[in-house]
């Protein structure tokens, strides 16, 4: 299995690189970057370019560990005493599958996607160390043992919010997704709208990058926001020409898609009060 990319998205080559390296070493890939530069995409993408199955567990700030392994529900069992049900007497009817042990109970090779890792508690990786590394736990109230039948190739999205433990990040291969360059953008654009003017194109990315790049921003837009622009821009049906229309103004036609903070919006405002008195 080799990943290059799909004709959905656009892979660098030290990207595919570190998927390929990752799944050679059987060890999960950890992909950091700017939210919106396609990490959770990544994983969709090398689902659909190896041809496996994909399984998808997103991390939130409440997520613990052990959901990815399976929960005892000890509420329904008790209810059930009560109520004389015969299911009782088994307790594996009350135990509930999660993530991790669905991918290792497929009967093929998929793709486990943890997503955003770094939205749950600082333990959270910790107390997945041994399960990731030997790809088997124990089900304490039946006894067994789960192990993979088919080793997945796990990958890990990470936004940088918090510093993942030592431990963790010697366990699994890491990359981090830089912005893309202009050429790089052009052809992830074209991927998504490839009816686009080569004129207008250029015009947009100028006018995007010059925003992206100013100093003092809060929040860089991303990726899936210069998608979302250029999305609106085909909507409205605006020209080349109605992108340079107001460059007096700094900000940049539906700039509601790209800049994402009052600071930032303010930033460009103080900017083109300084330009008209600077013009008069």
């Amino acid at each position: 299995m080799k990943f290059t990319g799909t004709e959905r998205y656009i892979a660098s080559d030290d990207l595919a690189v570190a998927v390929n390296a990752a799944v050679v070493l059987e060890r999960p890939l950890l992909v950091k970057g700017e939210p919106g530069t396609g990490k959770t995409e990544l994983a969709r993408q090398v689902a659909a370019g190896l041809g496996l199955p994909m399984i998808e567990w997103h991390v939130k700030s409440t997520t613990r560990a052990q959901q990815g392994l399976y929960e005892y529900d000890a509420v329904s069992r008790l209810r059930d005493s009560q109520l004389g049900d015969a299911r009782v007497h088994d307790v594996g009817n009350y135990i509930r599958r999660g993530k991790l042990w669905e991918a290792f109970a497929a009967p093929g090779k998929v793709v486990l996607l943890i997503d955003e890792i770094d939205k749950a508690d600082i333990e959270f990786p910790n107390d997945l160390l041994q399960e990731l590394d030997r790809m088997e736990f124990h089900v304490y109230e039946t006894g067994e043992t789960v192990r993979a039948v088919n080793r997945p190739v796990v990958i890990i999205t990470s936004n940088n919010e918090k510093e993942l433990p030592d431990a963790f990040l010697r366990r699994c291969f890491f990359h981090y997704i830089r912005f893309p360059e202009p050429e790089v953008l052009a052809a992830i654009v074209r991927v998504h709208f490839p009816d686009i003017k080569e004129r207008l194109l250029t015009e947009a990315l100028t006018r995007f990058y010059v925003l992206r790049d100013q100093p003092g921003l809060k929040k860089k837009p991303s990726t899936s926001e210069v998608l979302d622009w250029l999305k609106l821009i085909l909507a409205e049906d605006l020209s080349p020409e109605d992108l340079r229309s107001d460059d007096r103004s700094l900000l940049p036609k539906l700039h509601g898609a790209l800049l994402k903070t009052e600071q930032d919006v303010a930033l460009f405002e103080r900017l083109a009060f300084l330009d008209r008195q600077r013009g008069r």
